[in-house]
């Protein structure tokens, strides 16, 4: 229900029941704060919101009240301007200024920090104070945050993030009153996938990027460029931001259907690969070195003799998309095996025919039943993962609101919701430390009972019970509002898709469905490709094509070894365009260096079917260009600009018209001509205000975005959603300030949240599943073992990931151990290869599987068996 409320004699409407600091902030009235929340609720710890509020018509008193702790009713009357209250707020601000440090200039967080922002609103700008402050022994936090502690104001915001909505356990409030320790109870890594969100959740400079701070630039020196994670296929919105030609730092972007105000580490660190020792600068033939020029024509000398084309899950749709312009479309092939290639265009083809909506995290998050079938969402999809630990608080919430509590008072919500869980169900093979604790139901079965309790739960949903635990999920699944059925590649099987869909077709209603890809773009690739690697093979001998091109793919990390070396035996020669050197660009005959996806625009598709574009963050070099300009140089076509690419791809492509909107044409004009990179207060203005008279100083132009990098132009909230370039307003400089940009607390931007779905409501005709596929021969069954830090080829070349990564593992449930007569710590063959790692054993993990860390003998690929032994 709406109601109006008037403050300071301006009339607003609001929700009724909302708490008063949040419609304050959502409608542009400046309220310090710092323990409230956007996700995290209220808190009532800082006492920094003070307002005075007045009980009805003829009260001209009022009484101080703390705005983040109020709710909103018809007809209230409140004063933010009120002397008294205003006296509040300041003397809060000197109180918690008494024992923080006078480190502005040496704090990373400076100029983009909200207790400078709330410090200089109240007014504060003097110490009283003349006695010791207290002092704190910092932590060592492992090797993606720094910790200082003295800078803490006790907000209380790390502890409700990373303990109460994330599910960390090793971080915790010590002590009591004007003396409260925030950390571990002794130095370590902290375990937490999503711990790297406190950089940000901290409205001070006690955690920040360890990353950033070793390679350390001013916020204000630092031009920031919206882009999207490159690691999984959830799509988050991202902030890349570069000084001196180098990204330093990543941030989060705000997509209120997806990623929110959170990232998971993967993507707020991996993205850093970028920086990597292993980049490509220069062309290469074998081992010698080769000018450009030399290059490009030793390549279309091959194309012209003819050529295949092999595609990447991690290159961009428009990337993708030249490769099979310049090869044609019969010779475009997907760089990952035929049984991913498939299953993706399967996936994408249900996907369209919409057997039930498509789930986006928002959306996930207030789900009240959710079946999880194969996937280790923490390791495929950390901030899916994220977003089933807010659904499983439905039942929590709903007992609390029955209660008269408000959602916002999230403490009170967890004391009066008594623990209450709404149904998260899981059907997987290995364990998930972000799920299983609040999983009511965690089944451990190998992947083909997984597929096969799939179909018994549709089964049981068209009345036919087969299965016990397939007729209990269904009951439970029938008996929520808003049920939710999650699958994906990770299994390597397509029966476990198809039961998903059959699942959310026979729930019908309400109900969502998410399947997920293996990688940003897998879906983009699938709308293009045809077959995979084993395909391409073919191709390859039965001519009269005899050269292959690799685009921006480790093939090695995406299908089983012997059908790459199947692939590039079949090969006369190999051209490798990447900006990573792997064993692909080492085994290629010629290699030309391409840009990373910070220093080119391009699109990907996430899971949702959502396009999404990214920009160059770090002005394009004209000796190592983006991908699809090599591929244009290449015979591609005269594409110059990304537009005119794109407009190519839909002239041929009519069903992708969606791609046109994913953001605005670089020839888009703002408030003030093109949008900008650059903070106001940035530094290198002299240098950039000589830009026309100075060749050296002048700004370099960006032809596939609306953003320039100098210092003119538009920004803030002048701005489309899609060119945000951060949350700078006038007086707000920290990520806090997003609030300014939304149209209500934990609602959509201004203007809509970016990104464009390819597929359409409409739906569309399917075709009939294919059978199930046998897992022929003995042995167990071989499943890939990820890891949220170390599971993707581009992860791994993150040197913060890399120290995050654990050491390579090999799984065996202790039942099939003793069967084999393996004991903790063997040494193993599998198919009569040395395994890197030594056995471990996990009771945890479903019989009649062996699970190996990624990158080891676990490429991606179909499910297969595998004998596993003792090593002699």
């Amino acid at each position: 229900m709406t109601v109006k409320i008037t403050i300071d004699g301006r009339t607003i409407e609001a929700k009724d029941g909302e708490d008063l600091l949040a419609v304050c902030l959502a409608n542009g009235i400046d309220i310090p704060y710092f323990c409230w929340h956007g996700a995290l609720g209220s808190a009532g710890a800082c006492r920094q919101c003070a307002v005075r509020v007045y009980g009805g018509p003829d009260d001209d008193v009022g009484k101080i009240v703390m705005s983040c702790m109020t709710p909103v009713s018809d007809g209230l009357r409140v004063s933010v301007a009120d002397q008294e209250a205003s006296n509040f707020r300041a003397r809060v601000i000197e109180w918690l200024m008494i024992n923080h440090p006078h480190d502005c200039p040496v704090c990373e967080e400076a100029g983009s920090c909200h207790l400078q922002d709330m410090t200089i609103a109240t007014g504060h700008h003097s110490r009283r104070y003349q006695f010791d402050k207290r002092t704190h022994r910092n932590q060592d936090l492992g090797p993606l945050l720094t910790h200082e502690m003295n800078r803490c104001i006790a907000c209380y915001r790390c502890t409700r993030f990373y303990r109460d909505y994330a599910g960390g356990r090793d971080l915790d409030a010590f002590g009591s009153h004007g003396n409260v320790y925030f950390g571990r109870a002794e130095d370590g890594v902290l375990e937490s996938p999503f711990a790297g969100n406190l950089a940000e959740v901290c409205p001070t400079g006690v955690f920040n990027d360890k990353g950033w701070s070793q390679h350390y630039a001013r916020k204000w020196d630092m031009k920031a460029t919206p882009s999207i994670c490159p690691h999984c296929a959830v799509g988050c919105n991202l902030f890349v931001a570069e000084r001196g030609g180098q990204v330093r730092r990543v941030q989060n972007r705000y997509h209120s259907a997806l990623n929110g105000y959170f990232l998971c580490d993967r993507g707020r660190f991996g993205p850093l690969h970028v920086v990597s020792e292993r980049r490509l600068t220069a062309p290469r033939r074998g081992n010698a070195a080769l000018s450009d020029h030399d290059a490009i024509n030793a390549a279309q000398q091959l194309i012209a003799a003819g050529a295949i084309g092999i595609g990447s899950p991690r290159a961009s749709l428009e990337a993708n998309a030249a490769l099979r312009r310049l090869v044609g479309p019969e010779r475009f092939f997907a760089g990952v095996s035929d049984v991913e290639a498939r299953l993706t265009r399967r996936m994408a083809e249900l996907l369209r025919a919409r057997p039930s909506q498509i789930a986006s995290l928002s959306e996930i998050e207030r789900c009240d039943a959710v079946l999880v079938l194969g996937e280790q969402l923490t390791d495929s999809a950390p901030r899916m993962a994220l977003a089933l630990r807010q659904a499983s608080r439905g039942a929590e919430r709903e007992l609390a609101a029955q209660k008269g509590v408000h959602q916002w008072l999230d403490q009170a919500v967890r004391v009066a919701g008594e623990g209450r869980r709404s149904p998260i169900m899981l059907a997987t093979p290995l364990p998930d430390a972000t799920l299983d604790p609040i999983a009511t139901l965690a089944l451990r079965r190998d992947p083909l009972q997984v597929a096969a309790l799939g179909h018994a739960v549709a089964a049981a949903l068209a009345g036919r019970d087969e299965d016990r635990d397939a007729s209990d999920i269904a009951r439970t699944l029938q008996a929520a509002k808003r049920p939710l059925i999650i699958a994906g590649s990770g299994l390597g099987l397509a029966d476990t898709v198809e039961a998903a869909a059959a699942i959310a077709a026979a729930l019908g209603g309400d109900a969502r469905i998410a399947l997920i890809a293996p990688e940003a773009n897998s879906f983009g690739l699938a709308l293009l490709s045809g077959e995979g690697i084993e395909a391409a093979t073919a191709a390859l001998r039965r001519g009269p094509a005899r050269h292959v091109i690799v685009l921006e793919n480790d093939l090695f990390e995406r299908a089983p070894r012997a059908c790459v070396e199947q692939l590039l035996g079949a090969a006369d020669e190999v051209i490798a365009l990447d900006c990573l050197d792997n064993e692909t660009t080492q085994r290629a005959n010629l290699v030309l260096p391409a840009a990373s996806f910070s220093e080119q625009a391009g699109s990907y598709v996430n899971y949702e079917g959502r396009a999404q574009r990214f920009f160059a963050a770090v002005p394009p070099s004209a000796d190592v260009p983006a991908s699809w300009r090599r591929l244009a140089a290449l015979g591609a076509g005269p594409f110059t600009a990304l537009d005119q690419l794109i407009d190519a791809i839909l002239a041929e492509r009519p069903d992708l018209a969606g791609l046109k909107g994913a953001a605005p044409e670089a020839s888009c004009q703002c408030a003030h001509g093109h949008g900008t990179r650059t903070p106001r207060p940035l530094s290198g203005r002299t240098a950039d205000d000589r830009a026309g008279r100075d060749p050296a100083a002048t700004p370099p132009l960006d032809p596939d975005s609306a953003l320039g990098f100098g210092m003119e132009g538009s920004r803030g909230r002048e701005l489309p959603p899609a060119l945000l370039t951060g949350y700078d307003t006038h007086g707000l400089h920290s990520a806090n300030a997003v609030t300014r940009f939304v149209e209500e607390i934990n609602g959509p931007l201004r203007g809509g949240d970016p990104g464009a779905r390819l597929f359409g409501p409409e739906g569309g005709a399917i075709s009939e599943a294919a059978p199930p596929v046998a897992i022929e021969g003995e042995g167990l069954l071989l499943l890939p073992l990820p890891g949220v830090f170390s599971g993707t080829e581009t992860s791994r070349a993150s040197a913060l990931l890399a120290a995050r990564a654990p050491a390579p593992r090999l799984l065996l449930h202790p039942d099939d151990a003793e069967r084999l007569g393996l004991t903790a710590g063997d040494a193993v063959l599998i198919n009569g290869e040395p395994c890197a790692a030594r056995l471990t054993l996990e009771p945890s993990l479903a019989q009649g599987v062996v699970a190996l860390s990624a990158g080891t003998l676990a490429p991606r690929g179909p499910l297969r068996r595998v004998r596993v032994e003792a090593a002699r």
